[in-house]
């Protein structure tokens, strides 16, 4: 099967996978946000950087070395096996007993059990880390959809049973680690590795040197995507922080239904022409304006329609996060841009640059957040969109050498798309306020906006020939 063949089916059965995954998690959101107090995601919220910091720390960036590796053997699985496991087990026991430390931070004890009983989800996802590694680096996305729609079903249903019988918190709690468990039990039996009793210090040495870098990338990574949660949780309140975490996860369904497909494809995909600049050039090219075609106009649309659009799916009590959510659609347009840039210098085996472009944004992050947090939340919002702009800056800079594809290339490559989806923003804004549509029902108001506005994007794109269109007719017609 050629390369274009193997991306195209990846592209196909990826999508599948986080079209249905994204669409029964938004579907078992949608009843919890019923069921549950903004107050009570919030709690989560809270924590979800400590669950960032010790994922990361597990793995270590040495998954993403399996995957680049060009023929990675069975000591290579079971070393990453071994350490994985291991360290799981560790950074469990250091976050067990940080818990009253972490809980004291947000003045909320409940956090101390949440935290003990949440972070089992560590061991048990250890054990089926390699699996899914091996299932990426062989473009098998057909099992993976296979394995996590079942599991966010089941758990799906835990956790909305436990909502409704008034577990509160702790339905969110037992509802992560059922798809875990779930998740973790179909890996085992559907792929058929097992790990052997070998630690290579060796190939863990050379696993190692690659991923410490991406894993040190990983941790500030982390921090700094919850560092709004993080302030929110400490300095407002509970309410606030499920305020914002609903805008943000809602903000991320379309970015990672279109961005997250190919973004597991695109980086083993980039890996097998590493070699090869142009080509790398040329696809990179291709896919980056694919992704920003389909998820500019979405988000820009859900931005313009976000009061009834919240209204209709979570009931009025979730509306303060609708000014919050506005400002995010904005900063999510450029997030595949960010994404790719940076999956470039790690198929070029550049990690280092990778880490070093990190540190750079994170002090970015903290000078923006020190001024903006005087602002209150809405603030840090308008902060975390300055950022993401002059981030891409930062992201283009040393991919755009590797490739000569600089930063003022990339945004003259993206623009015609982005304007486009502004124009078709303004239009619905139009129809919305002077045609009386605001008028109507909230469903009525929104499947007519939506339709709209999706006529409007794709009459223009075609008249305009638009490259991603055509691409996106080949992949579907399969030319």
């Amino acid at each position: 099967m050629s390369l274009r063949s193997t991306a195209t089916k990846g592209v196909f059965w990826t999508f599948l996978q986080k079209f249905g995954t994204q669409l029964i998690s938004f579907g078992v959101s949608l009843v919890l946000a019923r069921l549950l107090l903004p107050a009570e995601f919030g709690l989560l919220g809270m924590i979800y950087v400590f669950m960032g910091i010790a994922t990361a720390l597990i793995d270590s960036g040495l998954t993403t070395s399996l995957i680049r590796t060009d023929n990675p053997d069975q000591e290579d699985y079971s070393t990453v096996f071994f350490f994985n496991l291991s360290g799981s087990i560790v950074i469990y026991f250091i976050i067990y007993f940080s818990a009253p430390f972490i809980a004291n931070f947000y003045n909320q004890e409940v956090l101390i059990d949440i935290i003990r009983v949440y972070c089992l989800t560590f061991i048990i996802s250890a054990f089926s880390t390699v699996q899914l590694t091996r299932l990426t680096k062989l473009m098998d996305f057909k099992t993976q959809m296979l394995v996590a729609i079942p599991s966010l079903i089941g758990s799906g249903v835990i956790g909305i049973y436990l909502a409704y019988i008034g577990f509160g918190v702790w339905s969110l709690v037992w509802m992560a680690i059922s798809q875990v468990s779930l998740k973790t039990i179909q890996l085992w039996i559907r792929v058929k590795w097992r790990p052997s009793l070998v630690f290579n210090v060796k190939k863990f040495k050379e696993h190692f040197y690659f991923g410490y870098k991406l894993t040190i990338s990983s941790l500030l990574n982390v921090v700094f995507l919850n560092i709004y949660q993080i302030i929110i949780g400490r300095y407002f309140s509970a309410s606030l922080v499920g305020f914002y975490t609903r805008a943000d996860t809602l903000k991320q369904l379309p970015v990672n239904i279109t961005s997250s497909v190919l973004d597991k494809v695109t980086y083993p995909l980039f890996s097998g022409i590493k070699n090869d600049d142009v080509r790398l050039k040329r696809v990179y090219k291709e896919i980056m304006q694919l992704v920003v075609f389909v998820i500019a106009p979405i988000l820009v649309i859900m931005g313009v329609v976000a009061e009834p659009l919240f209204r209709f799916l979570f009931t009025e009590k979730w509306l303060p996060a609708v000014p919050y959510f506005q400002i995010l659609c904005l900063a999510g347009i450029l997030y595949p841009i960010h994404s790719y840039n940076l999956n470039i210098l790690n198929v070029k085996g550049r990690s280092d640059l990778f880490l070093r472009l990190e540190i750079i944004k994170k002090v970015l992050v903290l000078a923006v957040v020190a001024i903006s947090i005087n602002f209150g939340v809405i603030g840090l919002v308008w902060g975390q969109l300055i950022t993401s702009i002059l981030a891409f800056f930062i992201n283009t800079h040393y991919s755009g050498k590797f490739l000569k594809y600089n930063a003022l290339e990339q945004a003259m490559d993206v623009l015609p798309i982005l304007l486009l989806a502004f124009v078709t923003g303004v239009i619905i804004w139009l129809m919305d306020n002077y045609l009386n549509i605001d008028r109507l029902m909230d469903f009525y108001r929104l499947a007519i906006l939506a339709a709209g506005g999706t006529i409007i994007y794709v009459t223009f794109a075609f008249l305009l020939k638009m490259g991603p269109l055509t691409s996106i007719r080949k992949i579907i017609l399969k030319q």
